[in-house]
């Protein structure tokens, strides 16, 4: 199966959930199989694979018919906890012609309801660009789908999903995604989603929707809804704007870039449509929301547990202190400790640890910070020990949220002193974890006296009253803009309410498991879009975490194939009104766009077992922006390490650029044999007699051709000429099903 690296910056809280952790059970078998027939618990419904079979084919006539039975294993008959619909999985995989493919789709209820579906078909060619299919005609597609699928359920596509995207692989499909939105009174339901992929040869190759919609739910009456602009007008006299600090990472380099914002109302949520109280992060008030008072933890830096710095012995005592339980026949067993530099740079001590019980174990792991010798990331196991124990904890009297706090500060306090001058208290309520009644707090960092977006301390207090979990998510940050350069409030709420308009939909403001009751209210939005921030130093709107580059080039006959690699990131046009498609591209910057059309590269990120970098070329350091390009290109075999120094700026000639392609098609071998080929230009004998085989397949497979017999091999490559060729390079290589791992 392919495997795709994603990089995903988790925010604190969910890592102070304890992500990481692991359970490891004992008595599970692997290869136990699992009945063909579940009989659900609270019904006489009995499904068989057949049942399951046909009613996928249903779903998706005539796409599937090359499957048989035997194709197909089944799983079901399980609940999710606090639920009592019945589930079913039905998988499939099939080799045809070498090549694998495989899916799955999920049921739910007597009824066979379809909740999921993904496949990978096993090949996927002619969904690479140009794609088969235009993205019309797959919303097309995804909307016959829907309708033969909601038997009369009323959805509405959104126009205003949020879409991030990353560089794509030249090799990998041509995948268009659509949202649909339940309605209901008209109105669409903000968490009642529908998502439809489709491949870009037209294949239906992804669904999931959101089972709220099989829910008993209330709804507010639509009629009783205040008219919009009033409400709008409301809104627009009471905003305001406060500054903020967004910290960015790009998913390619690891390197981090800040922007100050303006935020509009950072706790105004939106209006009740019927009462017009106003929504905000701690609920429903009459009143509008006011500007954010910063109350800093510590006025001045604090002392640091170890000023001296900790040694790994230290550290273990540390976390043996911290990670002692009394639970009988359970063991703390440090399984690693290890000095590594975290994903934000710091140097750190990590420690793996599990506890061992007498039919499993589990564990997680542990940071401490080096220097300073404080917890910054750490998880309290013991309700998951007394889980798998099958032990209840002892029942004690919860804390208030008041009471939570105070002990959360005592425990940032006692923990991570050195840190409390650069946070403030909670701006918003703590996050209650119903079922287990612990509290969730984040408190916000603060820079120049402005909020940075997403850089807490997370910590979370059990009901008891101990540290449930703590995580710190400090990024070193060399330069912040300056909050004095900023266009002036006024002139942001300006710009603000000029693009602002609401949205009319419904959603639960009650988040609590036993609530299923549906709220009308107005959101706003900006630009009609949810997702969009305002730069505060130039004014001008930003997408959120760079949405598809509108930047267009032209050019006679390789616009389409230049604007594609720009679409994806795997072409940087720094200024699209000077580039030219015609100019010569360096070896350097080749290279770069061959590598990431190839394979996923993170440029800078953190990788625990990479902690000594190797360096090939002397003239290509670690810190150089062409490292992993170069690097990367080695390990494949596309270059070879065979001089001092690799000539990033100088021009890439049409034969070198063969030896490379013949290379990544894994077909150097065959190549290297150069007295078996003759090659059919009128400009043979000006081909390097030891790159005649390159030359030959390069032109034998279409990647390099002759222009009216003449293959012009000293000739320098263009950009245009370069982004044709990869693309057909893209194609033989998924032809071939070459992979290449991350």
């Amino acid at each position: 199966m392919g495997f795709k690296h994603v990089g995903i910056i988790l925010g604190a809280s969910a890592l102070s959930f304890g992500l990481f952790s692991a359970n490891v059970n004992a008595t599970t078998t692997l290869n136990e199989q699992l009945p063909v027939q579940i009989k659900a618990a609270s019904t006489e419904n009995v499904f068989t694979k057949e049942d399951l079979i046909k009613k996928f084919r249903g779903l998706f006539p005539k796409q599937f018919d090359f499957l048989t039975n035997a194709d197909f294993q089944m799983n079901g008959g399980y609940y999710y906890p606090g639920e009592e619909t019945m589930r079913y999985d039905l998988y499939f995989t099939k080799t045809i012609n070498g090549k694998q493919l495989y899916g799955n789709v999920s049921f739910v209820g007597k009824e066979l309801q379809i909740e999921n579906f993904s496949y990978q078909p096993a090949t996927v060619t002619d969904a690479l660009f140009p794609a088969k299919v235009s993205k019309e005609e797959a919303q097309k597609i995804a909307g016959d789908f829907m309708k033969k699928y909601l038997q009369g359920g009323e959805y509405q596509l959104e126009t205003d999903a949020y879409g991030y995207y990353p560089t794509q692989l030249l090799t990998e499909p041509i995948r268009y995604s659509f949202s649909y939105t339940r309605l209901k009174n008209k109105v669409s339901i903000a968490d009642q989603r529908i998502e439809v992929s489709i491949l870009g040869n037209g294949e239906i190759v992804g669904f999931y929707r959101n089972l709220d919609a099989n829910k008993a739910s209330t709804f507010d009456d639509v009629k009783k809804a205040q008219a919009k602009d009033t409400i709008l007008k409301k809104v627009k006299e009471n905003l305001y704007v406060e500054k903020q600090y967004q910290i960015e990472t790009d998913n390619q380099t690891g390197e981090r870039h800040v922007r100050l914002v303006y935020q509009p109302s950072p706790s105004f949520l939106g209006v009740h449509a019927s009462s017009g109280k106003y929504l905000t992060l701690n609920g429903y008030s009459t009143a509008f929301p006011k500007k954010s008072k910063i109350a800093m933890l510590a006025s001045k830096p604090l002392p640091t547990k170890n000023e001296g710095g900790t040694t790994m012995e230290e550290a273990k005592k540390i976390a043996e202190q911290l990670l002692k339980v009394d639970l009988k026949d359970v063991k703390l067993n440090i399984e690693s400790i290890r000095e590594i530099d975290n994903y934000n740079g710091q140097e750190v001590i990590s420690i793996q640890y599990m506890y061992s019980y007498p039919n499993g174990g589990t564990g997680a792991s542990l940071e401490i910070n080096k220097e300073t010798g404080e917890v910054i990331q750490y998880h309290n196991m013991k309700s998951e020990i007394l889980e798998q124990l099958g032990e209840k904890p002892n029942e004690v009297k919860p804390l208030s949220e008041k009471q939570a706090l105070e002990k959360a500060i005592d425990y940032i306090k006692k923990w991570v002193p050195s840190y409390l001058h650069n946070y403030a208290k909670p701006m918003e309520a703590a996050y209650l974890d119903e079922m287990q009644g612990g509290y969730m707090f984040n408190f916000p960092r603060v820079a120049n006296g402005v909020i940075v977006s997403g850089d807490y301390i997370s910590v979370g207090v059990a009901k008891d009253g101990s540290l449930s979990n703590l995580y710190v998510n400090y990024q070193e940050v060399e330069n912040w803009p300056s909050p004095e350069k900023a266009i002036t409030e006024k002139e942001a709420k300006d710009i603000l309410n000029k693009a602002l308009s609401l949205k009319l939909n419904y959603m639960k403001t009650d988040h609590k498991q036993d609530n299923n009751h549906y709220d009308l209210v107005y959101s706003p939005l900006f630009n009609d879009k949810s997702f969009s921030s305002l730069d505060a130093i130039t004014g001008e709107w930003q997408s959120l975490y760079g949405e598809n580059t509108t930047t267009q080039v032209s050019h006679p006959w390789a616009e389409d194939e230049l604007n594609y690699l720009i679409s994806t990131n795997v072409l940087d046009i720094k200024d699209p009104k000077k580039f030219d498609g015609d100019a010569s591209i360096s070896k350097g910057e080749a290279l770069k766009v061959i590598m990431k059309s190839l394979t996923y590269m993170y440029d800078g990120y953190y990788y625990p077992e990479q902690e000594n970098q190797k360096q090939t070329f002397e003239n290509i350091n670690p810190e150089h922006p062409l490292y992993q390009s170069v690097e990367r290109a080695v390990e494949m075999g596309v270059i070879k390490p065979d001089t001092k120094s690799f000539a990033v700026d100088e021009s890439i000639s049409k034969e070198q650029l063969a030896v490379w392609y013949i290379r990544a098609l894994g077909l150097e071998q065959a190549a290297e044999n150069s007295t078996i080929y003759k090659l059919p230009f009128t400009d043979a004998d000006k081909v390097q007699k030891e790159l005649l085989g390159y030359v030959a397949l390069a032109n034998s497979t279409a990647l390099l051709e002759a222009d009216e017999g003449t293959f012009n091999p000293k000739k320098e490559v263009t950009y245009a000429e370069l982004a044709v060729s990869t693309i057909r390079l893209a194609h033989k290589i998924s032809e071939k099903g070459r992979t290449f791992l991350y």
